[in-house]
C-alpha cells in the first residue's frame, strides 16, 4: 500500500514538473497528427473566405473571393498589397456596381496565370440567395496585370452553361488556338459535372466528358474530416462535393491534369485532342488516362518539373506527386484548414485555407467557420521535418 502510494505521488510530481515533456505523438499516438514542414502565414482574411490564388514571378499575389456561398459586398478579385485587399482590376469591376453583369465580375472562383503572365479568371456568375445564373454573369476574363486592362471577356452560355453549373477552376493554354484555349472544370452545384473548352479568339465553346468517370463524383465516397467519416450524398451533402474540380496544365502545355472533388483519382488528357473542337466524345474518352490516386484534393498546381502539388483537406496537408507517380509530403498543419487554391512560384508553394467544409450548409445551418482565413507560404527548400510535441504537463 505504502509503495503504491509513493509511486503515485512521484508520478504526480513528475507530471507537474516543468521539465517533464509529453512523448512525441509519433511514439504514442497517431503520427499523422504531427505538424510537418515549414509554414509562413502571409496574410489573414476575415469574411469573405478566399478560394483561388495566383502568384507572379515577382511575387505579386492575386486572390479570389467568390460570392456563391456568401453574397458579400467586398472585392471578388483582389491583389494583396502590404497586407491589404486591393480590388482588381478596379473598384467598379470587382466590387458590386452599376456595371452590367457582363461588364463586371460577379463571383470569381478559379484564377491562373498563362505562360505570358496574363491573369485569367473564371467568373462562375453565381450569387448566394439568387436563383440560377443570369445571362452574362458567367464568363472567362483575362487581364494584363501591368495595365489592369481586360484583354478578353467571353461569356459562357447555354448549352455549355447549365443552370446548376459550378464553373470552378481554369487553365489557359496559349499553344492551341489563335489566342489560346481555356480549359474549365464544372464541378456542378447539382449532379451534372463536365469539362468546358473555350476558344479565346472566337468564343467557340463546348461541354465535354460530361458522362465520363473522370469528371464524375465517386458513388459511395467517404471523406474523413475532423476525425469523422462523411458519406457522399449529393442530395444532402455534409462536406464540399462535386465533380471535375482541380485542374493544372503541364509546363509544356501538352497535357491537362484534372480530378473530381469527390474522388481520390487523378486523370490526364492530351491538350492537342482536348482543344480540337472536331474531336468526338468517343475520341476524347479514349485519350483520358487514369493516373491513380492522389488523395482527396480540391486544388492542383504543378512546377516546371511537372511535379503536381495537391491540397488535402482530410489531412490538413499539401502533397506532391512526382511524374513517376510516387508522392511525398510537403506540409501538414492544423492551420491548413480546407486548402483550396494553390500555386507554385519558384521554390514556394502558396495556398489559401478557406474552411469551406465548415459552412453552415454542411452542419444543419450552423456556421462553424472561425476566421481568420489564411494565406500560407510553404518553402520547398525546407524538407518536411516531423516536429515532436512540445506540450508540457
Amino acid at each position: 500500500m505504502k509503495k503504491t502510494l509513493l509511486t503515485a505521488t512521484l508520478f504526480m510530481l513528475l507530471q507537474s514538473s516543468p521539465f517533464c515533456y509529453a512523448a512525441p505523438l509519433g511514439d504514442t499516438g497517431d503520427p499523422s497528427a504531427i505538424p510537418a514542414g515549414s509554414i509562413e502565414v502571409l496574410d489573414q482574411f476575415t469574411d469573405p473566405g478566399p478560394s483561388g490564388i495566383a502568384v507572379t514571378p515577382d511575387k505579386r499575389i492575386f486572390v479570389s473571393f467568390p460570392r456563391h456561398a456568401q453574397n458579400h459586398k467586398d472585392a471578388t478579385l483582389a491583389e494583396i498589397i502590404d497586407g491589404q485587399r486591393v480590388p482588381f482590376p478596379n473598384n467598379q469591376m470587382s466590387l458590386p456596381s452599376d456595371l452590367s453583369l457582363k461588364d463586371r465580375l460577379i463571383s470569381v472562383h478559379g484564377i491562373a496565370l498563362d505562360s505570358q503572365n496574363n491573369l485569367w479568371v473564371i467568373d462562375d456568375g453565381k450569387r448566394a440567395g439568387i436563383k440560377g445564373i443570369p445571362d452574362g454573369a458567367a464568363k472567362v476574363v483575362g487581364f494584363d496585370i501591368h495595365t489592369h486592362k481586360v484583354i478578353a471577356s467571353i461569356p459562357i452560355h447555354a448549352p455549355t452553361l447549365l443552370q446548376d453549373s459550378h464553373l470552378n477552376d481554369l487553365r489557359v493554354d496559349l499553344t492551341h488556338g489563335e489566342k489560346g484555349t481555356a480549359y474549365i472544370t464544372d464541378s456542378s452545384f447539382g449532379t451534372s459535372p463536365a469539362l468546358v473548352i473555350v476558344d479565346l479568339a472566337t468564343g467557340k465553346q463546348r461541354r465535354v466528358l460530361a458522362n465520363h468517370i473522370s469528371t464524375q463524383p465517386e458513388k459511395g465516397f467517404v471523406a474523413y474530416l475532423a476525425g469523422k467519416p462523411r458519406l457522399y450524398d449529393p442530395q444532402h451533402p455534409s462536406f464540399p462535393v462535386g465533380g471535375a474540380d482541380g485542374i493544372t496544365l503541364s509546363h509544356d502545355s501538352k497535357t491537362l491534369y484534372y480530378a473530381p472533388l469527390t474522388s481520390r483519382r487523378l486523370y490526364s488528357i492530351p491538350t492537342a485532342i482536348l482543344s480540337d473542337f472536331q474531336a468526338s466524345e468517343g475520341t476524347l474518352e479514349k485519350n483520358v488516362k487514369d493516373l491513380g490516386e492522389k488523395g482527396f484534393a480540391d486544388g492542383l498546381a504543378n512546377d516546371p518539373q511537372d511535379r503536381i502539388y495537391t491540397t488535402n483537406g482530410e489531412h490538413n496537408s499539401i502533397w506532391r506527386r512526382w511524374p513517376d507517380g510516387h508522392m511525398d509530403l510537403i506540409a501538414r498543419d492544423p492551420r491548413i484548414d480546407w486548402p483550396d487554391g494553390i500555386a507554385v512560384q519558384g521554390d514556394i508553394v502558396y495556398v489559401v485555407a478557406g474552411q469551406w467544409e465548415r459552412l453552415a450548409g454542411f452542419h444543419q445551418g450552423k456556421d462553424l467557420r472561425e476566421p481568420n482565413y489564411l494565406l500560407l507560404a510553404i518553402p520547398l527548400k525546407t524538407p518536411p521535418v516531423i516536429k515532436p510535441s512540445q506540450d508540457t504537463h
